[in-house]
């Protein structure tokens, strides 16, 4: 890319009271036509909550963060349909990366305003669905606390509904200015970039002290430092008002809505920071936990377990951004490594914290379209995304994934408290990789996204809810269009619940591309 346990959990006190280039749009088209939280029960090992603390049933426990999950009988509460035998599977193509622009005044604007119209004829015209479309908080509450503009969206989602398209619609509580070298994109709105010039901790940081603005540290997600709100608030005041000002076209235009968790939207850690040169394919990422208010939360864990001298850091021998697994003691087998009781430790408490952080926020979302949830015909999908971390997927330790907090191993499933949270919270599991083959990458980084989707297909299955999902790398060949749809119809019939094409720009109506694009849309559409 790319908590709870001793002590007071995050999660009790809210439910108590990538890759791609900006491109144009060809000109030749315009010729051419609050609740109970009874779901921590039936485990062994696994921790259950108790008067706002979390009590596991053996000794080696992180504390506030430690990891959970639920038994494989826990029902789902999802008001999506159970079963995953669709007949099709529909698909989104997801809008340009540059659709949003900066005005010279500052204010948003949606660029090539005509060209994106002509263009959204065509794809209905080819059978596509629909169209994803990210939500910037970054736009919409760009200037000050609580001043919600949607002007633009409210234009844009005019133009798709009368293309005839459906909607999915990404809110992001993220920044994508990574991906224009820090020269364009869109920011976090500018009074939190304000209150970060200030106090640079309430982003992520890395153990050299760099930070990364894309998105607020999960440390903050419970703390007023935004004029008197959380984060959570924040994130919550922002669905709040999008749910108010676009409520009309729940469940007839707009079909899903994704709530962004992460770096580019998704539930996981910055450790593989493509966008400034610190980190390149295949390094195992660096463990992203050194602004204050993560220090301070893992001492006091490690404190109450009575080892304050793992509160001090991040393991120490965990490697570099770049460094290969093979001799990096953290990921092999030894004293102090992630198999010993401080590793265990320390990654509970990691990833515990981001699992925390997607249920908080998750319950927030789910509050806020309970009432169309409820409605079955009319209907919103909720979906969360995770990041598809496939590299060294092979090794023991899956060093890469557990920098990026999916304490997933050899011996340990890291997925399934993701999905234990989205099946609580009646959320969709959406996953990128649906484009690639094992035999399509490199063999000596002991890749596996074939690996990656078989384990996600399995926990969603146990855990009755959907997945969604989309392609990584851009493709447009007949080859990678076939192993998009065999990654998304299943041998058996199953399918996924839908599918988003990454991304709409001016490539994909080029003869030879659309030549290939318009059949893969007639197949995804018809009867599996």
């Amino acid at each position: 890319m790319a908590e709870t346990g001793g002590i007071r959990c995050g999660c009790r006190e809210v439910s108590g009271g990538t890759f791609f280039h900006p491109g144009g749009f060809p000109c030749f088209l315009e010729q051419r036509t609050r609740r109970n939280r009874n779901f921590f029960r039936n485990v062994s090992y696994v921790p259950s909550f108790k008067r706002g603390r979390l009590i596991t049933k053996r000794s080696s426990v992180a504390g506030n963060s430690r990891i959970f999950s639920m038994d494989a009988r826990e029902k789902s509460r999802s008001f999506v349909l159970v079963s995953s035998r669709h007949k099709k599977v529909p698909v989104y193509v997801m809008m340009p990366i540059d659709t949003f622009g900066i005005d010279a005044s500052g204010c948003p604007i949606i660029k090539r305003l005509k060209a994106l119209t002509v263009s959204l004829k065509a794809l209905k015209l080819a059978g596509v669905h629909g169209v994803a479309v990210e939500v910037w908080w970054g736009i919409v509450e760009r200037f000050c606390p609580l001043e919600f503009k949607w002007s633009l969206y409210e234009e844009l989602f005019r133009l798709i509904s009368e293309a005839g398209l459906k909607l999915h619609v990404s809110l992001c509580f993220h920044s994508n200015m990574h991906l224009f070298g820090g020269k364009g994109g869109i920011s976090l709105p500018l009074w939190i970039r304000e209150i970060g010039d200030v106090n640079k901790d309430i982003y992520y940081r890395d153990k050299n002290g760099f930070s990364n603005n894309d998105y607020l540290t999960l440390g903050v997600d419970q703390l007023p430092l935004f004029g008197g709100r959380t984060a959570v608030q924040c994130y919550e005041d922002f669905m709040l008002s999008f749910s108010t000002k676009f409520e009309p076209y729940f469940g007839n235009v707009i079909e899903e809505i994704g709530v962004g968790l992460g770096p580019s939207g998704e539930l996981r850690y910055p450790a593989h920071p493509s966008g400034d040169g610190r980190w390149k394919f295949p390094g195992i990422g660096e463990f992203q936990c050194h602004d204050k208010y993560m220090m301070e939360d893992l001492m006091t864990v490690a404190s109450q377990e009575g080892k304050p001298q793992w509160g001090s850091r991040d393991p120490p021998s965990a490697g570099c951004y770049n460094s290969f697994p093979s001799g990096v003691p953290f990921f092999e087998e030894g004293h102090d490594s992630f198999l010993s009781d401080y590793g265990r430790f320390f990654l509970e408490w990691y990833s515990g914290k981001l699992i925390c952080h997607a249920d908080a926020i998750l319950a927030k979302a789910a509050d806020v379209l309970r009432r169309r949830q409820e409605e079955e015909k009319s209907s919103v999908m909720l979906v969360a995304k995770i990041g598809g971390i496939y590299w060294w997927y092979k090794t023991s330790s899956h060093p890469a994934e557990l920098t990026a907090g999916y304490y997933n191993t050899a011996l340990r499933d890291g997925y399934d408290p993701v999905a234990s949270v989205l099946s609580r919270h009646g959320a969709a599991l959406h996953i990128p990789c649906l484009d690639m083959a094992d035999s399509e990458t490199p063999e000596k980084y002991l890749c596996s996204p074939e690996g990656l989707l078989r384990q996600i297909h399995d926990v969603s299955k146990r855990r009755t809810i959907q997945v969604t999902g989309r392609n990584t790398s851009e493709r447009f060949d007949q080859m990678g269009l076939r192993q998009i749809r065999e990654n998304c119809v299943q041998p058996n019939g199953e399918t996924v619940r839908s599918f988003t094409f990454f991304r709409l720009n001016e490539k994909i109506f080029r003869v030879e591309n659309w030549n290939n694009f318009v059949p893969f849309i007639r197949q995804m559409s018809a009867d599996v």
